[in-house]
């Protein structure tokens, strides 16, 4: 593996290497005023936008498909269509899979760094050797101008908290990831009117957190967005920013604004056969389950996947007969206490389940049936539902859980978060 070779962060190997975004990551924890996401636009060429969104099993199926098809991709990464970290066992998973099975590949991802910090050390070990950053400002009177909200935790911050948060967070993660001496670019959009003259502040302040590489990009207007109407910044604003911001950091000229889902040298688009083939593998089912007959749910009262993990004191085991969902039993679970001793109790309760399907987990149980090859899957709604959409491979995307009692008390918002 040899780092010089990542087109991105290196201009001589722009022509001659090329690199592959798996779209694993389609949720985004903050949202931008200059982005709208749409995932299946395939004549745009811009970050947020994918023709398919892959599980870290298809997206497997997906890149031994484009290594056999492209020549010379030496990068594999991750960069949304949302953020890798609001999307994190995905993420993490996908980058675990590809290391494995390709371990001269070169990794990275890109993120607006609101939830990498805690998984730094573990993308360290894994072999992750570049990251960017989207980072806007430093200064949250201007950043608060950018982000109409910030998701952190299980609250939604409006623009000025969760300005301040999100930059509290990026500063964070580039000293770690300096730390962990993980090659860091940061990403700047460039906004005429909001941050064009802030710029060279920026640059200063990456510079003395040590970061390797800047690259100021211009907005790309985006007629969904609260910024669709701001016009994108000349040639010379565009230079003339360059131009102060490299006194104190290298810069990056050759950006293309890359898709979620490209592939190739950059500046190329996806080929028909390319597109197709991520939408084929949208459609794959995710392994072979023919020792995992049954689906297991948390309920409360036997309608809905409405429980969390850690007080369920019984499962529902669900399974298929002549066609339709059925109840098969109930399952008592290990009673609380013993630590992971209980999660491996539990994994050996249910490793006849290709998947469970609660209203929360911990890290700990989800880490130990994740080991076990049991989906772990956090969504709401009927139990019928969910369980046939997990055995016809079906997404659950729009059943993903949130939690309408954040704040651990009676909720009379949206279940969106606090503001």
């Amino acid at each position: 593996m040899d780092l010089n070779n990542h087109p991105c962060f290196n201009a001589k190997m722009k022509g001659k290497y090329g690199r592959v975004h798996l779209p694993v990551a389609p949720r985004c924890n903050i949202q931008c005023r200059y982005c709208d996401r749409k995932y299946d636009c395939v004549n745009e060429s811009r970050p947020g936008v994918t023709s398919g969104v892959l599980t870290p099993d298809q997206a497997m199926v997906y890149l031994d498909y484009v290594l056999k098809t492209v020549r010379n991709i030496s990068v594999a990464g991750i960069a949304g269509p949302g953020d890798p970290f609001a999307n994190a066992n995905e993420t993490m998973e996908t980058l675990r899979k590809v290391r494995t099975k390709y371990p001269d590949m070169i990794l990275c991802l890109a993120t607006n760094g609101l939830g990498v910090s805690p998984y730094i050390k573990e993308l360290s070990l894994i072999g992750v050797s570049h990251v960017t950053l989207t980072i806007n400002a430093v200064d949250p009177s201007i950043a608060k101008n950018i982000y109409a909200y910030v998701r952190y935790g299980k609250r939604v911050l409006g623009s000025m908290e969760g300005a301040e948060i999100l930059l509290a967070k990026q500063l964070e993660a580039i000293v770690k990831l300096k730390e962990a001496e993980i090659t860091t670019k940061v990403n700047t959009v460039i906004i005429p009117g909001i941050n064009d003259e802030h710029i060279e502040d920026m640059a200063i302040k990456m510079s003395d957190l040590g970061v390797d590489i800047l690259n100021c990009i211009p907005i790309y207007p985006c007629s969904g967005s609260s910024f669709g109407m701001i016009k994108e910044p000349s040639r010379k604003m565009v230079s003339r920013i360059r131009n102060k911001a490299g006194k104190y950091l290298p810069q990056m000229y050759h950006c293309t604004r890359c898709r979620a889902d490209a592939v190739g040298i950059l500046g190329e688009i996806n080929s028909q056969e390319l597109v197709e083939k991520l939408q084929e593998c949208v459609e794959l089912p995710e392994k072979n389950y023919d020792d995992q007959l049954y689906v297991a749910v948390a309920s409360k009262e036997g309608v809905l996947v409405n429980e969390k993990l850690g007080k369920a004191r019984s499962l529902l085991i669900y399974g298929k007969r002549d066609g339709d969902i059925v109840l098969i039993e109930r399952r008592k679970t290990p009673e609380p206490g013993n630590g992971l001793k209980r999660w491996e109790e539990l994994a050996e309760l249910i490793k006849d389940c290709r998947a469970i399907l609660v209203s929360g987990i911990g890290n700990n149980p989800r880490k130990v049936l994740d080991g076990e090859g049991i989906d772990v899957l956090e969504v709401e709604g009927l139990i019928n539902e969910a369980v046939e959409a997990v055995f016809d491979g079906h997404s659950l995307n729009y059943m993903i859980q949130r939690d309408i009692k954040a704040c651990n008390s009676r909720c009379s918002g949206s279940g969106m978060g606090c503001m």
